[in-house]
């Protein structure tokens, strides 16, 4: 149980539900808000996450990222703990619960338009593939750099979005701004990820951005993901603002700050990784305080 429970990546769920958060926040804002809905949505993305954690565990040890010069945890395939044949059972079944518990959450939703519901149940399959494509299969898009645009979608402008949407009904364009904050500080944390591993990726032939732009860019990079999308959130405020407790996001300011130090400074990949989880559950903490700020 232990093993599968790192393979799982625990660390990682919080981020997962960030997009939920903040779309249901929103919906709570406009006095939308669905407990059904939230839980059915966090079960989905929790699903898909883990799906996406296994996939990677899987498709990075047998294209050989996770090889004996990688500095990051040890992943179970890779190690032996988990057989490639118990891993692959263990896709099939996280690829269905996401798929169940999706399709349960549009019911409950209770759409009406079968092109919108057409449209969400496509979304959901194709989070279900890019979870698995990601690192695993013939041509995973990770191992070509196109990981961060993956991320912004889903972590970011659908999983907000279309969050909200299942809440509401409707759609409100001003919630791109939170929606690009979320897909932003999401791709951070898969950049500090990226820049941890840019050797034993660079050998493993996995083109990551870091590995593409180098290292020294990698943390400009980290720098702009992070004022852009703090400058996102500090947008929409002054463009929707009713109250000063508006602004309680900015708390995390010190976190991001903190989290870019270190990805400047911190050279050895074992001293950057716990920043990994720091990122995540900065970006957690500003989803929280930004929808408790809106609220008030």
């Amino acid at each position: 149980m232990k093993v599968w429970l790192e393979a799982i990546r625990l660390r990682t769920l919080p981020l997962a539900l960030a997009s939920i958060g903040m779309g249901s926040f929103l919906a709570a804002d406009e006095e939308a808000f669905s407990l059904k809905i939230f839980l059915l949505c966090s079960l989905t993305t929790i699903f898909l996450q883990i799906l996406s954690n296994l996939a990677n565990d899987y498709g990075d040890s047998i294209h050989g990222a996770d090889s004996a010069d990688r500095e990051g945890p040890q992943r179970a395939v890779q190690s032996g703990a988990i057989t490639s044949k118990a891993m692959l059972t263990a896709l099939t079944i996280c690829a269905i619960l996401s798929l169940a518990s999706g399709i349960g959450l549009l019911y409950f939703a209770e759409i009406s338009d079968m092109k919108i519901l057409a449209t969400f149940l496509v979304l959901g399959i194709l989070s279900i593939i890019a979870a698995i494509t990601y690192t695993a299969g013939k041509l995973p898009y990770g191992y070509i750099g196109l990981g961060d645009i993956s991320v912004f979608m889903f972590f970011g402008l659908l999983g907000v979005m279309g969050t909200f949407f299942l809440h509401t009904g409707h759609v409100e364009m001003i919630h791109v701004l939170p929606s690009i904050s979320c897909g932003l500080f999401s791709i951070a944390v898969l950049n500090v990820n990226n820049i941890r591993d840019i050797e034993s990726d660079t050998k493993a032939g996995k083109r990551s951005i870091p590995v593409r732009i180098g290292r020294e860019k990698a943390v400009i990079y980290h720098w702009l993901l992070l004022s852009v999308g703090l400058s996102c959130a500090i947008a929409y405020v002054a463009i929707d603002f009713s109250s000063p407790w508006q602004f309680l996001f900015l708390l995390i300011l010190p976190l991001l700050l903190k989290n870019a130090k270190a990805v400047k400074q911190l050279t050895k990949p074992q001293d950057l990784d716990p920043f990994l989880k720091q990122m995540a559950l900065t970006t957690l903490l500003f989803v929280i305080t930004f929808g408790v700020g809106q609220i008030l």
